[in-house]
């Protein structure tokens, strides 16, 4: 992507915060930090409305959790918005918490954003908040909750606050016949002295962070997940995805997990990967496996030329057979499910990227990530450059330089960063250079490294943070500002 390519993409945005504005009311006039509007919600009807309460997910007819959602389900209603045309969102809190709805992956001013950190006010408990603003860009987006959680697995992201927003902009990311919505979803956390994830098969590659001396000290406790699904079913108990011979499937694939990394397949199919986090790859390819961080998303078609009845689900065999997965089902056929596990191959970035020479950057930021075994007493603690959040005054932007950032991961973990309001390109993974690829989160390996490039061309406050809420409630976070 050259530069004129990239400040285009990134600073449409900047022309949108001018325009947008904040409508926030609730029903209990006089909140600290609420801004009042004309337009309430009781004078004007809203595009859309998110009511925030209890309910029930049925994972099997015997496997029934309770939880917070939207709208009476968890997945929350798929939005679908125009990009650049207006929208106001009713937000309806009937818990009895504070909360937050952050809209990921879009470019918004802070008080809109739905983060704490950035001084989006909290929608009180039983009261409402109206949002406003212009959705942009186009892609697959999702929203859900940014409270902390800490040590209360019944807050944040461990609830069922999640759901997909797909803003249109009228190009079609792909031939398709039909499109599906998935998300990777775990159920019933508890606190669990091993750890359990997908990373092992990337951490096989280069290591070029890896530490001379590792911290041998007891590790923290990690968590963990008693149940699986794809959307609100457990592999086997709700309907199929039902295939005809010849469709092409846009599949919208979401990993909506509090803390988990996940390789997914569809043994005898291939998917062809045309955006990455919402935004079109330079190069789209055909992979047997995606791998997706917490937050990440990926637009794949696939192509339905192999009769049968399939299993689309993670390849770790514990949690797909404990429901990770979801049945794909050709037309008249009614054999029994197939499974067959892929080859092992470690996911990579760049391939969907092209060969780009990116401009100097006008600033270059070093971000070293450690952690320190059982830091906070029962869990790990994060630092990034020696240092928990908030980072007072040392991430300081320009607006409208642009910055090269250098995430140093010095731990085994594999971590999905997220950067809001922004998104980035991918410079390199492990000194392998690529380019065109615009992303708002991205896995760094273990002990790996990853370069990405942002223009600062949305003023106000800026959080960046790894996806996955312990290691985010633990110090793995920081503020970007502005000068």
């Amino acid at each position: 992507m050259n530069r004129r390519d990239f400040v285009k993409f990134s600073g449409i945005a900047a022309i949108e915060l001018g325009a947008a504005k904040l409508l926030m009311s609730q029903a209990q006039p006089g909140m600290p930090g609420m801004q009042s509007s004309a337009a309430t919600p009781e004078t004007t009807k809203a595009d859309f409305t998110l009511r925030i309460a209890p309910v029930t997910v049925e994972l099997t007819p015997s496997r029934i959790i309770s939880t917070i959602g939207y709208n009476g389900t968890s997945p929350g209603p798929v939005l679908r918005m125009r990009e650049g045309k207006p929208v106001t969102v009713d937000v309806i809190n009937e818990t009895d918490v504070p909360e937050l709805v952050h809209w990921h992956g879009l470019f918004l001013p802070p008080e809109v954003d739905g983060v704490e950190e950035e001084a989006t006010p909290m929608v009180p408990p039983h009261g409402r908040a109206r949002y406003q603003f212009t959705p942009r860009p186009a892609g697959t987006r999702w929203y859900h909750t940014h409270t902390m959680a800490g040590a209360d697995l019944h807050r944040g992201t461990y609830t069922g606050q999640f759901g997909f927003l797909l803003i249109e902009s009228g190009n079609n990311p792909g031939n398709y016949d039909k499109e599906v919505f998935l998300a990777l979803r775990e159920w019933e956390p508890f606190f669990n002295p091993e750890e359990n994830d997908d990373d092992e098969e990337n951490n096989s590659g280069p290591q070029p962070e890896r530490p001379k001396k590792l911290d041998t000290s007891p590790a923290g406790l990690e968590v963990d997940y008693q149940m699986f699904s794809i959307n609100d079913k457990s592999l086997g108990a709700g309907e199929p995805i039902r295939v005809q011979p010849g469709e092409r499937v846009l599949m919208h694939l979401l990993n909506a997990s509090a803390g988990m990394n996940r390789r997914i397949a569809l043994p005898g199919h291939r998917f062809q990967v045309v955006a990455m986090d919402g935004n079109p790859v330079p190069t789209p390819q055909s992979v047997d496996v995606i791998y997706m961080g917490p937050g990440e998303r990926v637009d794949a078609v696939v192509e339905m030329n192999q009769p049968g009845v399939w299993v689309l689900g993670t390849t770790t065999d514990a949690e797909r057979n404990a429901g990770m997965g979801v049945l794909i089902e050709y037309a008249n056929q009614h054999k029994q499910p197939q499974w067959i596990a892929p080859a092992k191959s470690a996911w990579d970035y760049t391939i969907f990227g092209k060969a780009a020479a990116q401009p100097a950057p006008d600033q270059t930021i070093d971000m070293i990530f450690e952690k320190i075994p059982s830091g906070a007493g029962l869990f790990n603690l994060w630092t990034i450059n020696g240092k928990e959040y908030p980072h007072e005054r040392e991430f300081v932007l320009k607006q409208g330089s642009r910055y090269r950032l250098v995430f140093r991961n010095r731990s085994e973990d594999d971590h999905p960063l997220h950067m809001h309001r922004h998104s980035f390109e991918l410079v390199e993974i492990n000194g392998k250079a690529t380019g065109g690829i615009m992303k708002d989160t991205v896995i760094v390996p273990g002990y790996g490294r990853a370069t990405v490039d942002m223009v600062a061309d949305q003023p106000g406050l800026t959080l960046f943070h790894c996806h996955m809420q312990q290691h985010m409630d633990y110090g793995f976070r920081a503020l970007f500002r502005y000068a």
